[in-house]
Protein backbone atom coordinates (compact mmCIF):
# COMPACT_ATOMS: atom_id res chain seq x y z
CA UNK A 1 0.00 0.00 0.00
CA UNK A 2 1.01 3.65 0.09
CA UNK A 3 3.74 3.75 2.72
CA UNK A 4 3.14 5.61 5.96
CA UNK A 5 5.99 8.07 5.34
CA UNK A 6 4.38 9.24 2.11
CA UNK A 7 0.97 9.47 3.75
CA UNK A 8 2.41 11.51 6.61
CA UNK A 9 4.07 13.88 4.16
CA UNK A 10 0.74 14.43 2.41
CA UNK A 11 -1.11 15.06 5.63
CA UNK A 12 1.46 17.51 7.00
CA UNK A 13 1.50 19.43 3.75
CA UNK A 14 -2.28 19.63 3.71
CA UNK A 15 -2.42 18.03 0.29
CA UNK A 16 -5.25 15.65 1.15
CA UNK A 17 -8.24 17.58 2.31
CA UNK A 18 -11.91 18.19 1.70
CA UNK A 19 -10.98 20.45 -1.21
CA UNK A 20 -9.19 17.63 -2.99
CA UNK A 21 -12.33 15.55 -3.09
CA UNK A 22 -14.40 18.58 -3.98
CA UNK A 23 -12.65 18.37 -7.32
CA UNK A 24 -14.01 14.89 -8.07
CA UNK A 25 -16.79 16.27 -10.22
CA UNK A 26 -14.45 18.26 -12.48
CA UNK A 27 -12.43 15.31 -13.78
CA UNK A 28 -14.24 15.28 -17.12
CA UNK A 29 -13.76 19.05 -17.48
CA UNK A 30 -10.03 18.73 -16.86
CA UNK A 31 -9.73 15.92 -19.41
CA UNK A 32 -11.63 18.02 -21.96
CA UNK A 33 -8.97 20.72 -21.70
CA UNK A 34 -6.06 18.33 -22.28
CA UNK A 35 -4.62 17.60 -25.72
CA UNK A 36 -6.08 14.56 -27.44
CA UNK A 37 -4.10 11.88 -29.19
CA UNK A 38 -3.38 12.44 -32.85
CA UNK A 39 -6.07 10.50 -34.73
CA UNK A 40 -7.77 9.73 -31.42
CA UNK A 41 -9.71 6.49 -31.58
CA UNK A 42 -13.44 6.32 -30.88
CA UNK A 43 -13.80 4.29 -27.73
CA UNK A 44 -16.34 2.06 -26.04
CA UNK A 45 -16.52 1.65 -22.26
CA UNK A 46 -18.30 -0.59 -19.80
CA UNK A 47 -18.40 -1.53 -16.15
CA UNK A 48 -17.25 -5.13 -15.76
CA UNK A 49 -17.10 -7.74 -13.01
CA UNK A 50 -14.06 -10.00 -12.81
CA UNK A 51 -14.16 -13.24 -10.85
CA UNK A 52 -11.07 -13.67 -8.67
CA UNK A 53 -9.99 -16.28 -6.11
CA UNK A 54 -11.19 -13.87 -3.39
CA UNK A 55 -14.48 -12.65 -4.84
CA UNK A 56 -15.73 -10.42 -7.63
CA UNK A 57 -13.84 -7.29 -8.64
CA UNK A 58 -15.72 -4.34 -10.11
CA UNK A 59 -13.72 -2.54 -12.78
CA UNK A 60 -13.89 -0.18 -15.75
CA UNK A 61 -12.92 -1.43 -19.21
CA UNK A 62 -12.48 0.95 -22.14
CA UNK A 63 -11.05 0.29 -25.59
CA UNK A 64 -11.17 1.48 -29.20
CA UNK A 65 -14.48 0.54 -30.82
CA UNK A 66 -12.81 -1.60 -33.47
CA UNK A 67 -9.91 -4.01 -33.51
CA UNK A 68 -7.70 -5.64 -30.89
CA UNK A 69 -5.03 -3.62 -29.09
CA UNK A 70 -2.28 -3.81 -26.50
CA UNK A 71 -3.72 -3.78 -22.99
CA UNK A 72 -2.94 -1.58 -20.00
CA UNK A 73 -3.84 -2.47 -16.40
CA UNK A 74 -4.37 0.56 -14.12
CA UNK A 75 -4.06 0.51 -10.31
CA UNK A 76 -5.67 3.62 -8.72
CA UNK A 77 -4.47 5.49 -5.64
CA UNK A 78 -5.84 5.00 -2.12
CA UNK A 79 -9.07 6.79 -3.04
CA UNK A 80 -9.95 3.96 -5.38
CA UNK A 81 -11.85 3.52 -8.62
CA UNK A 82 -13.81 6.68 -9.42
CA UNK A 83 -14.93 8.82 -12.35
CA UNK A 84 -11.67 10.79 -12.78
CA UNK A 85 -9.78 7.51 -13.21
CA UNK A 86 -12.39 6.35 -15.68
CA UNK A 87 -11.77 9.56 -17.62
CA UNK A 88 -8.03 8.96 -17.52
CA UNK A 89 -8.61 5.44 -18.81
CA UNK A 90 -10.74 6.76 -21.68
CA UNK A 91 -8.02 9.20 -22.63
CA UNK A 92 -5.47 6.40 -22.74
CA UNK A 93 -7.81 4.24 -24.82
CA UNK A 94 -7.97 7.03 -27.41
CA UNK A 95 -4.26 6.40 -27.97
CA UNK A 96 -5.11 2.88 -29.08
CA UNK A 97 -5.02 0.79 -25.89
CA UNK A 98 -7.52 -1.49 -24.18
CA UNK A 99 -7.54 -0.20 -20.61
CA UNK A 100 -8.71 -1.94 -17.44
CA UNK A 101 -8.96 0.15 -14.25
CA UNK A 102 -9.76 -1.93 -11.20
CA UNK A 103 -11.21 -1.40 -7.75
CA UNK A 104 -8.30 -2.66 -5.61
CA UNK A 105 -10.55 -2.84 -2.53
CA UNK A 106 -13.19 -5.15 -4.01
CA UNK A 107 -12.63 -7.69 -1.24
CA UNK A 108 -14.13 -5.20 1.19
CA UNK A 109 -16.57 -3.12 -0.83
CA UNK A 110 -17.52 -2.02 -4.31
CA UNK A 111 -16.52 1.37 -5.65
CA UNK A 112 -16.79 4.11 -4.66
CA UNK A 113 -14.66 3.27 -1.64
CA UNK A 114 -14.17 6.87 -0.48
CA UNK A 115 -17.18 8.88 0.72
CA UNK A 116 -18.17 12.09 -1.07
CA UNK A 117 -15.95 15.04 -0.15
CA UNK A 118 -14.16 13.31 2.74
CA UNK A 119 -11.67 15.12 4.91
CA UNK A 120 -8.52 13.00 5.03
CA UNK A 121 -7.38 15.01 8.03
CA UNK A 122 -10.35 13.65 9.95
CA UNK A 123 -9.08 10.71 12.05
CA UNK A 124 -12.10 8.51 11.30
CA UNK A 125 -11.86 9.07 7.55
CA UNK A 126 -8.13 8.51 7.52
CA UNK A 127 -8.53 5.34 9.58
CA UNK A 128 -11.19 3.98 7.20
CA UNK A 129 -9.08 4.55 4.09
CA UNK A 130 -5.92 3.22 5.68
CA UNK A 131 -7.85 0.15 6.84
CA UNK A 132 -8.87 -0.51 3.24
CA UNK A 133 -5.29 -0.15 2.08
CA UNK A 134 -4.07 -2.28 4.96
CA UNK A 135 -6.15 -5.18 3.69
CA UNK A 136 -3.82 -5.50 0.71
CA UNK A 137 -0.38 -7.07 0.71
CA UNK A 138 2.14 -8.81 -1.52
CA UNK A 139 -0.04 -11.92 -1.69
CA UNK A 140 -3.18 -10.07 -2.80
CA UNK A 141 -1.12 -7.97 -5.23
CA UNK A 142 0.28 -11.06 -6.94
CA UNK A 143 -3.05 -12.88 -7.02
CA UNK A 144 -4.83 -9.89 -8.51
CA UNK A 145 -2.06 -9.24 -11.02
CA UNK A 146 -2.33 -12.75 -12.41
CA UNK A 147 -6.12 -12.69 -12.44
CA UNK A 148 -6.42 -9.34 -14.22
CA UNK A 149 -3.73 -10.14 -16.78
CA UNK A 150 -5.52 -13.40 -17.57
CA UNK A 151 -8.84 -11.59 -17.84
CA UNK A 152 -7.39 -9.09 -20.29
CA UNK A 153 -5.96 -11.88 -22.42
CA UNK A 154 -9.43 -13.42 -22.65
CA UNK A 155 -10.96 -10.26 -24.17
CA UNK A 156 -11.44 -9.97 -27.93
CA UNK A 157 -10.40 -6.31 -27.73
CA UNK A 158 -6.92 -7.28 -26.52
CA UNK A 159 -4.20 -8.23 -28.99
CA UNK A 160 -2.44 -11.13 -27.30
CA UNK A 161 0.46 -10.86 -29.74
CA UNK A 162 1.35 -7.57 -28.04
CA UNK A 163 2.68 -7.19 -24.52
CA UNK A 164 0.75 -5.60 -21.65
CA UNK A 165 1.52 -2.37 -19.78
CA UNK A 166 0.59 -1.48 -16.22
CA UNK A 167 0.52 1.80 -14.30
CA UNK A 168 -0.20 2.75 -10.71
CA UNK A 169 -0.63 5.84 -8.57
CA UNK A 170 0.38 6.25 -4.91
CA UNK A 171 -0.33 2.81 -3.39
CA UNK A 172 -0.61 1.51 -6.96
CA UNK A 173 3.13 2.01 -7.46
CA UNK A 174 4.27 -1.09 -5.56
CA UNK A 175 1.45 -3.09 -7.16
CA UNK A 176 2.90 -2.16 -10.55
CA UNK A 177 6.29 -3.49 -9.46
CA UNK A 178 4.77 -6.76 -8.31
CA UNK A 179 2.65 -7.10 -11.45
CA UNK A 180 5.67 -6.66 -13.70
CA UNK A 181 7.61 -9.25 -11.69
CA UNK A 182 4.71 -11.70 -11.43
CA UNK A 183 4.01 -11.79 -15.16
CA UNK A 184 7.26 -11.25 -17.06
CA UNK A 185 5.78 -13.40 -19.82
CA UNK A 186 3.13 -10.77 -20.60
CA UNK A 187 3.95 -7.45 -18.93
CA UNK A 188 6.62 -5.42 -20.74
CA UNK A 189 6.08 -1.93 -19.33
CA UNK A 190 5.36 -0.52 -15.88
CA UNK A 191 4.83 3.08 -14.74
CA UNK A 192 4.67 4.29 -11.14
CA UNK A 193 3.42 7.80 -10.42
CA UNK A 194 4.16 9.15 -6.93
CA UNK A 195 4.29 5.54 -5.77
CA UNK A 196 4.88 4.89 -2.08
CA UNK A 197 6.85 1.98 -0.65
CA UNK A 198 8.71 0.95 -3.80
CA UNK A 199 11.65 0.01 -1.64
CA UNK A 200 11.43 -0.83 2.04
CA UNK A 201 13.42 -2.76 4.62
CA UNK A 202 10.89 -5.59 4.55
CA UNK A 203 11.70 -8.99 3.00
CA UNK A 204 8.83 -8.54 0.53
CA UNK A 205 9.94 -5.09 -0.64
CA UNK A 206 8.95 -4.54 -4.29
CA UNK A 207 12.47 -3.52 -5.31
CA UNK A 208 13.78 -6.98 -4.42
CA UNK A 209 11.69 -8.33 -7.32
CA UNK A 210 13.56 -6.32 -9.95
CA UNK A 211 15.76 -9.27 -11.05
CA UNK A 212 12.56 -11.11 -12.06
CA UNK A 213 11.42 -8.33 -14.36
CA UNK A 214 11.58 -8.39 -18.15
CA UNK A 215 10.15 -4.96 -18.77
CA UNK A 216 10.93 -1.27 -19.02
CA UNK A 217 9.96 0.92 -16.08
CA UNK A 218 9.04 4.57 -15.56
CA UNK A 219 9.34 5.75 -11.96
CA UNK A 220 7.99 9.30 -11.50
CA UNK A 221 8.66 10.63 -7.99
CA UNK A 222 7.07 13.64 -6.29
CA UNK A 223 9.52 16.21 -4.95
CA UNK A 224 8.08 16.10 -1.42
CA UNK A 225 8.28 12.30 -1.40
CA UNK A 226 11.91 12.63 -2.46
CA UNK A 227 12.59 15.07 0.37
CA UNK A 228 10.98 12.67 2.83
CA UNK A 229 12.99 9.69 1.54
CA UNK A 230 15.94 11.02 -0.49
CA UNK A 231 17.77 7.69 -0.74
CA UNK A 232 14.90 5.82 -2.37
CA UNK A 233 15.70 6.87 -5.93
CA UNK A 234 19.34 5.87 -5.53
CA UNK A 235 18.42 2.44 -4.16
CA UNK A 236 16.05 1.92 -7.08
CA UNK A 237 18.58 3.08 -9.66
CA UNK A 238 21.21 0.70 -8.34
CA UNK A 239 18.77 -2.23 -8.19
CA UNK A 240 17.63 -1.68 -11.77
CA UNK A 241 21.18 -1.19 -13.01
CA UNK A 242 22.45 -4.32 -11.24
CA UNK A 243 19.64 -6.37 -12.80
CA UNK A 244 20.12 -4.69 -16.19
CA UNK A 245 16.44 -3.74 -16.25
CA UNK A 246 15.84 -0.45 -18.10
CA UNK A 247 14.24 2.19 -15.91
CA UNK A 248 13.66 5.92 -16.17
CA UNK A 249 13.67 7.36 -12.66
CA UNK A 250 13.02 11.07 -12.19
CA UNK A 251 11.93 13.47 -9.47
CA UNK A 252 9.19 15.76 -10.80
CA UNK A 253 8.70 19.35 -9.67
CA UNK A 254 5.31 18.52 -8.19
CA UNK A 255 3.66 17.28 -5.03
CA UNK A 256 2.49 13.78 -4.14
CA UNK A 257 -0.72 13.16 -6.08
CA UNK A 258 0.06 15.54 -8.94
CA UNK A 259 -1.00 13.18 -11.75
CA UNK A 260 -4.57 12.49 -10.64
CA UNK A 261 -6.89 14.96 -12.39
CA UNK A 262 -9.12 15.30 -9.31
CA UNK A 263 -6.26 16.05 -6.94
CA UNK A 264 -5.97 19.33 -5.08
CA UNK A 265 -2.31 19.32 -6.10
CA UNK A 266 -2.91 18.34 -9.73
CA UNK A 267 -0.10 19.94 -11.73
CA UNK A 268 -1.06 20.08 -15.40
CA UNK A 269 2.44 20.82 -16.71
CA UNK A 270 4.14 18.07 -14.74
CA UNK A 271 1.24 15.64 -15.22
CA UNK A 272 1.44 16.12 -18.99
CA UNK A 273 5.19 15.58 -18.86
CA UNK A 274 4.63 12.29 -17.01
CA UNK A 275 1.84 11.36 -19.44
CA UNK A 276 4.10 11.96 -22.44
CA UNK A 277 6.86 9.80 -20.94
CA UNK A 278 4.31 7.04 -20.28
CA UNK A 279 2.99 7.13 -23.83
CA UNK A 280 6.55 6.97 -25.17
CA UNK A 281 7.23 3.96 -22.94
CA UNK A 282 4.12 2.15 -24.17
CA UNK A 283 4.85 2.94 -27.81
CA UNK A 284 8.24 1.26 -27.53
CA UNK A 285 7.48 -1.61 -25.17
CA UNK A 286 3.98 -2.63 -26.31
CA UNK A 287 4.41 -2.39 -30.08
Amino acid sequence: MCDHDAMDVMQRAGELSRRQFGALGVGASVIALLPRAANAAEVSESEVTIKTPDGNCDAHFVHPKTGAHAAVLVWPDIFGLRDPFRQMGKRLAEYGYSVLTVNPFYRTQKAPTAPPNPNFGDPATREALMKLAGGLNATTHNSDANTFVNWLDAQSQVDKKKKIGTEGYCMGGPIVMRTVAARPDRVAAGASFHGGGLNTANPDSPHLLIPKMKASLLIAIAENDDKSNPTSKDILRKAFADAKVPAEIEVYAAQHGWCAIDSQVYNKEQAEKAWARKIELYKKALA
